[in-house]
């Protein structure tokens, strides 16, 4: 039985589809008998779009202490590099080649958020968007769990330092959050991270991946692939936490970066699942493509439905269903996209409620406020910034999020 509201017939204008109070699809069935105790939990993720502090910083690496890899990698404000030993690079940046290295280097994005810039970009508005974010991330999935999601995937962070302010703040607090988090060598400065409820999920291991893409034969700087194993209520499970290359250039143009993310990302979601085959996988975040391009349908070999899953096709798309009714998590110039998605293995799936967790549905978060609701983008998602104008907005994409469910 599929659950589903179908909010419209007609997807021509974004703006009229988005401009309607919630999109919510439900893509999973739920068989169970009527008034069954049951034990939930929410999974999902958040472009918290450009979550910077006020203070212009610059990458820092220390790799002497450990000749295979750099074992020291943070954001730091600029006025500290005078303070460090830190040689001047031009060289390639990788975990290899930095190794045995102390460098430093600028992060581009990081200017343009500060209070001296054209954003004014002051701890007035960096507070405000602490808030925002914070709410949204306590108000996913909580209609059906009553609480704040157990795990959250965290997208276009600059620094750890950032994530501790957020977990801070009231609507967030009170569930003790822990962070995963580790920088990469974006060349923006954003970083993707986990947070994570800590009487509920317990992490066993993480680490990032490095996505080595090149363009005309040179290095192109993106986000890492983020993977987290451990113990979420007593279950094996492991997230993988995406943020792939843009379509800056043109679509076609730039597939070929994507493919690369998703044919690294399959690596590692295979890995995991040969390690353990009874590890539940979830793949979450911003892939800059739909359900059905490529990357997703043809590299990572993300399944559209139920039938189509098998041991050499494990993984099923959860977002595929609405992206087939029209669903999008963003627009651009009128153009629909769900570019945020939630992928889990096969041992997810069940067609009934048992001890273990199950996907009962995934949905596309968009309730009355953080759709724009005047303007040119009306009906859009409310996004922090119109240029470099604050419009108090939250951001410029919906998030995504997952209900599991299992006998309590």
């Amino acid at each position: 039985m599929i659950d589903e509201i179908i909010l419209t017939n007609n997807f021509k204008r974004m703006k009229r589809f988005l401009g309607l109070f919630a999109v919510f699809f439900s893509v999973m069935a739920f068989s169970q008998q009527q008034g069954k105790l049951r034990k939930v939990a929410a999974v999902g993720f958040l472009n918290v779009e450009n979550l910077w502090d006020t203070i212009r910083s610059a990458d820092y690496i220390d790799g002497t202490k450990d000749s295979k890899s750099p074992v020291f990698h943070r954001s730091i404000p600029m006025d500290s590099i005078k303070f460090l030993e830190a040689e001047k690079y031009n060289g390639p940046w990788s975990d290899g080649a930095l190794a045995g290295k102390k460098v430093v280097r600028f992060q581009s994005g990081s200017e343009e958020f500060t209070p001296n810039s054209a954003k004014n970009y002051n701890t007035k508005v960096y507070r405000a968007k602490l808030a925002n974010e914070a709410k949204v991330i306590s108000e996913m999935g909580a209609q059906y769990t009553k609480t704040a999601p157990a795990v959250v995937g965290l997208i276009e962070v600059e620094n750890r330092q950032v994530i501790e302010d957020l977990i801070k703040e009231p609507a967030l607090k009170k569930y003790d959050y822990g962070i995963i988090h580790y920088n990469s060598y974006d060349y923006r400065g954003i970083d993707v991270a986990l947070i994570y409820q800590k009487r509920r999920f317990t992490p066993t291991n993480s680490l990032k991946k490095e996505l080595k893409i090149f363009d005309g034969g040179r290095r192109e700087y993106t986000r890492d692939i983020l993977v987290v194993t451990g113990m979420l209520d007593n279950e094996k499970v492991a997230f993988f936490m995406n943020h792939w290359p843009s379509r800056r250039g043109g679509e076609a143009v730039s597939l070929p970066k994507r493919n690369a993310a998703a044919t690294l990302l399959k690596q590692q979601m295979d890995s995991v699942r040969a390690a353990d085959p009874a590890t539940k996988l979830f793949a979450m975040g911003d892939f800059n493509d739909d359900p059905v391009s490529p990357s997703l349908k043809n590299y990572l070999k993300a399944q559209p439905g139920l039938k189509d899953l098998s041991d050499s096709t494990p993984y099923l798309n959860l977002m595929y269903p609405l992206y087939k009714k029209g669903v999008a998590s963003l627009a651009y110039q009128d153009a629909p996209n769900l570019f945020d998605q939630i992928i889990v293995s096969k041992n997810l799936i069940s067609d009934q409620v048992t001890k273990e967790y199950s996907v009962y549905k995934a949905e596309i978060f968009a309730p009355a406020y953080l759709v724009n609701k005047e303007g040119n983008y009306k009906g859009y998602p409310f996004r922090s910034w119109n240029g470099d104008q604050f419009t108090g907005g939250y951001s410029d994409h919906f998030p995504a999020f997952v209900i599991l469910q299992k006998e309590p």
